[in-house]
């Protein structure tokens, strides 16, 4: 039996499954509405049956015939893409797509100058990229839906490969005038009782708060937050210091507030920055070419945010 069906269509289909609209799949895959209609109408007709019940106040809501089909045509993609990945490691060409995630805290910083230098070097790579905590990044790898992620080094699962590119010791985040900026490093017992901004995210929490835990201490909580940019601009208005280990370009809040970095210095374990996979991830031409490119930018110490010296990879 000849198909009839093409995987645009499919990926059509799983955009608008997954936004509820067909509106809001045309922005996310760049279609005109009428054309994913279409191929909606196409799909339907194809299989025989009703993919989506039409709600005028809510949109689209998948049926239950829908909900099944979904799940099967994101497999299919998932595998065409696959299928690209073996024709390019055979040839040897670095093409096709590239799932990457980045992790939440940094990827405003980080991801859009990687993605940038690596396609202009690869044209034939397609990649998409994913803002996403640390627990989602597991997950999402170990679903096969992203290959690779830009992540730290927090509480990585055995059955993950971690491939190090830098390490970033912490710092303090202070508004500009307050009286600590005056030293030149800081200690935990420097900052104990000073008001802290919390960034407050998965994984990334607990390491800021263990940076106290190790020596017996405890923060003075005042504020936490799960975005970076509020977090600055938090500190930057003086509701209290913050610690991070990223460091954006300039040392100015959103809002246009200077901001001041300070080291910590005593035994205080610093984070690692790095690229999360499957091990069998670099078996891809596509993959381990972006694996080499993130290592040669730490390399050349041109990884943005990362005022640190490159470790060897692990």
């Amino acid at each position: 039996m000849p198909i009839r069906y093409t995987l645009r269509q499919l990926e059509y289909f799983i955009a608008v499954g997954e936004a509820g609209s067909i509106a809001a799949a045309s922005e996310k895959v760049n279609v005109s509405s009428p054309s994913i209609s279409a191929a909606i109408s196409q799909l339907e007709k194809e299989f025989g049956i009703p993919l989506f019940v039409r709600q005028h106040a809510q949109g689209l809501a998948l049926t239950q015939a829908g909900r099944t089909m979904l799940e099967q045509a994101q497999t299919v993609l998932r595998e065409a893409e696959r299928l690209m990945n073996v024709a390019g490691d055979i040839s040897g060409e670095v093409r096709g797509p590239l799932a990457v995630g980045c992790l939440l805290t940094f990827a405003q910083m980080v991801l859009p100058s990687i993605r940038r230098s690596f396609e202009d070097i690869f044209p034939d790579v397609s990649m998409r990229q994913f803002e996403i905590d640390q627990a989602d990044i597991f997950s999402k790898i170990r679903r096969a839906e992203i290959d690779v992620a830009l992540t730290y080094d927090l509480d990585i699962p055995a059955d993950l490969r971690f491939v190090t590119l830098a390490e970033l010791p912490p710092y303090a985040l202070l508004p500009e005038g307050h009286p600590l900026t005056v030293h030149e490093t800081l200690s935990v017992t420097d900052l104990r009782d000073q008001p802290m901004v919390l960034l407050d995210l998965p994984f990334s929490a607990e390491y800021f708060l263990s940076v106290f835990n190790e020596q017996g201490l405890r923060p003075n909580i005042v504020e936490r937050t799960r975005d970076m940019s509020v977090m600055r601009g938090l500190v930057a208005n003086g509701f209290g210091y913050s610690i991070a280990n990223i460091r954006p370009s300039h040392n100015v809040s959103p809002d246009g507030k200077p901001l001041v970095c300070v080291p910590l210095d005593g035994a205080v374990r610093p984070m690692r920055i790095g690229l999360l996979m499957a091990p069998e991830a670099e078996s891809s031409s596509t993959i381990r070419a972006f694996v080499e490119h993130c290592a040669d930018l730490a390399t050349r110490q041109a990884l943005p945010g990362v005022h640190a010296a490159p470790v060897s990879q692990s």
